[in-house]
């Protein structure tokens, strides 16, 4: 009975809707359709080529080198994906290794910068197999040149740190980050910690972040909890519902630390990261304020926008057989959208579970709740790029229950849209960080009491 209803399904007209709405098929997709020029003809390539485009804005790609990897890529082909970009991080990882440390130190640590960043695009659409070497593979590659890189990094190195902690959906376990000290003195320093999403790495996240914050004169610390690609690796664990427990211990590591100033810690959130950062600090007073880029209030709410009401009727149905059933089937069938694919493929493997029905039920779980809204006492930022098509209405309606259903929450809230005549539209306005970076430290030094921040170039 399953089966015939899984194919029943699938062989309908309703079917083909599965795909989110704004993700067309390769063949029809204009590379000027888009607010931004796309790279591909398959729009979740194209998307994925911007954001590594984007890295060059600061040390993390070279345009060439993107434009090059996005020349060798046949839409929809997740194998060319791959091999245009492992290929051009294997020749840019062999110039690291090959130019002299004692005279050349800036060229060793750009290099590896940029041969992490496309070992990690490498990987990008390969979740489908779980027991594909390369999922391991590359991230080992990545994190031994980024790790190579950040040891260069002047005036102060970049430091890993990783600190215990336990949660009842998973046990114990390890939050690991990075620490990135942005003056070479003693001071106690405002300092932001930024948590990336549903799918990004929290070295990413030194490029389209910290290298914005540090040249302030502020500190930026990094880190990733459950389900976030090198924890799900490293710890094999999937997302969990009670993200205070990652978030709260890098609290507690900072404190410890004579260059943090504690009543300056801001913490951020980068697309589902703006789920997850309200959630912890919803247990978690000590942060001085909560910065949500492109922030959800559910992102299961964005999925289940776009699915056929058959297809729902299942979920809410409990049939997890015939649930599991239909997206095991998109799965393999490379006729449907790439994006939605990709979903399905990265969910289950961060979530750690083969089973459809339960991801998206436990996806569930990780919302901003009324109760959540209710608990935050500190100023929040909401932010979403004008044309974010990710994301639907998410931010808006993350913002009016900011405003609405917690105390004084219209003056504890802002809101900021980014402009797509810009560049600043996209998804966490990839490619105008810049521009992001400026309205979210203006923000934060009223927050702080009118700071000025130093002028403090890195290198």
């Amino acid at each position: 009975m399953f089966v015939s209803m899984s194919m029943l399904l699938l062989s309908s007209s309703v079917a083909m809707t599965l795909a989110v709405t704004n993700t067309t098929t390769a063949s029809s997709t204009s590379p000027i359709s888009s607010p931004m020029f796309q790279l591909s003809s398959d729009a979740e390539f194209a998307f994925i080529l911007e954001e590594y485009l984007s890295l060059a804005n600061n040390q993390g790609a070279n345009t060439g080198e993107v434009l090059r990897i996005a020349a060798q890529i046949v839409p929809g082909d997740y194998e060319s994906f791959y091999l245009a970009f492992y290929e051009m991080a294997e020749r840019i990882h062999t110039i690291a290794e090959g130019v002299s440390l004692s005279k050349d130190p800036v060229g060793v640590r750009e290099a590896h910068f940029r041969a992490a960043s496309y070992y990690r695009g490498a990987d990008f659409f390969l979740h489908g197999n779980w027991s594909d070497p390369r999922i391991y593979t590359l991230w080992e590659q990545q994190l031994t040149s980024f790790n190579k890189a950040i040891a260069l990094l002047e005036p102060v190195p970049g430091g890993r740190f990783s600190v215990q902690t336990h949660s009842d959906n998973v046990g114990d376990y390890d939050v690991i980050g990075v620490f990135y000290k942005a003056l070479e003195c003693n001071d106690s320093l405002p300092t932001i910690l930024v948590g990336n999403g549903y799918d990004g790495a929290q070295e990413e996240s030194y490029h389209s972040a910290c290298v914005e914050i540090l040249k302030r004169g502020v500190n930026c610390v990094t880190y990733e909890g459950p389900g976030q690609p090198t924890v799900r690796r490293e710890q094999n664990i999937g997302f969990i519902p009670d993200w205070w427990t990652a978030a709260s211990p890098v609290m507690d590591y900072l404190s410890a630390r004579p260059d943090v100033d504690m009543s300056k810690v801001a913490l951020v959130g980068v697309s589902f990261g703006g789920t997850l950062a309200p959630r912890a600090a919803s247990q978690d007073d000590r942060y001085s304020a909560v910065v949500a880029i492109d922030g959800l209030k559910s992102i299961q709410q964005v999925i289940e926008q776009q699915l056929p009401d058959e297809l729902m009727a299942l979920f809410n149905s409990t049939n997890s057989t015939a649930f599991d059933q239909v997206f095991t089937y998109i799965q393999g069938d490379d006729t449907y959208p790439t994006e939605f694919r990709w979903l399905i493929d990265w969910s289950l493997f961060a979530f750690k579970t083969h089973s459809a029905y339960d991801w998206f039920s436990r996806l569930g779980d990780i919302t901003m709740s009324k109760e959540i809204v209710a608990n935050l006492t500190m100023p929040v930022f909401v932010a979403k790029g004008q044309d974010d098509t990710l994301t639907l209405q998410e931010p808006e309606q993350a913002y009016k229950m900011l405003t609405t259903q917690r105390a004084n929450g219209e003056a504890l809230t802002h809101w900021h849209e980014f402009n797509t005549s810009l560049g600043a539209g996209e998804h966490c306005s990839i490619g105008a960080e810049a521009q992001l970076w400026q309205v979210v430290m203006e923000w934060l030094s009223g927050v702080w009491g009118d700071v000025s921040y130093a002028n403090s170039e890195r290198h």
